[in-house]
């Protein structure tokens, strides 16, 4: 074999291993992800009654923590689904990725714990604060890792733009949201309001971006031609 061919095998051995790397920090995100989710719908307390009537009270009287189940739930399966879009195009890890992936995993895991603490009596404004700032905080480490990703070039070179833009436009809007909904929670409890909103947004934003992408170029002036040649 000659040095040429070492050569080549060993860069092909040095890609094989990058992608191996993102592949396994996927699948153990992945499970992290599972056994989140797992924890929230343990945490759902379970009606009690002897007749129809007393059943159905019992789903009144905890439709409280249901609901914060669903949100939990939507919020950490939007999550996964933009992990999954991010990490289809990343093919090796570098800088501080790791990191930031296991900070966000983090989040993921305090969510149950948050989403029991909101639904608690009283303390509104603590309750609240507490669940939105861990998503914010969620938000804001997806974000730095997309951030790292790009850094490093660590996705493929076929990768289309607008699902770079697209990660980009999803988290942001996330994590504004979350963060916008702790002041405005001191001012009403329809804080929850805030939280509404992330689809439109995101779909604001991809519309932005969509439009931008269609928009022909602008023509240079003459002038400004000349400007740049020089």
């Amino acid at each position: 074999m000659t040095s040429t061919d070492q050569t080549e095998e060993a860069a092909e051995l040095a890609v094989e291993q990058r992608f191996m790397s993102a592949e396994r920090l996927v699948f153990f995100s992945d499970a992290v992800v599972a056994i989140a989710l797992t924890l929230l719908a343990l945490e759902l307390p379970v009606p009690v009654g002897d007749s129809n009537h007393e059943l159905v009270g019992g789903f009144r009287e905890h439709y409280e923590e249901y609901l914060a189940f669903l949100i939990s739930f939507a919020v950490i399966g939007i999550q996964w689904q933009g992990h999954h879009r991010t990490y289809g195009h990343v093919r090796g890890l570098a800088g501080r990725l790791v990191t930031f992936n296991l900070m966000w995993l983090l989040t993921i895991v305090v969510t149950p714990f948050a989403t029991k603490v909101l639904t608690g009596d009283g303390a509104f404004q603590a309750r609240f604060i507490t669940y939105a700032a861990v998503q914010a905080l969620s938000g804001l480490f997806f974000l730095l890792m997309i951030m790292e990703i790009t850094r490093y070039d660590l996705r493929d070179p076929g990768t289309p733009r607008r699902a770079v833009i697209g990660a980009y436009v999803r988290v942001t809007s996330m994590t504004l949201a979350f963060a916008i909904s702790i002041p405005v929670c001191f001012l009403t409890h329809w804080a929850y309001a805030c939280w509404a909103i992330i689809p439109g947004l995101i779909r604001s934003g991809m519309v932005l971006v969509d439009r931008r992408a269609k928009k022909p170029p602008r023509e240079e002036s003459p002038q400004l031609s000349n400007v740049r040649s020089l």
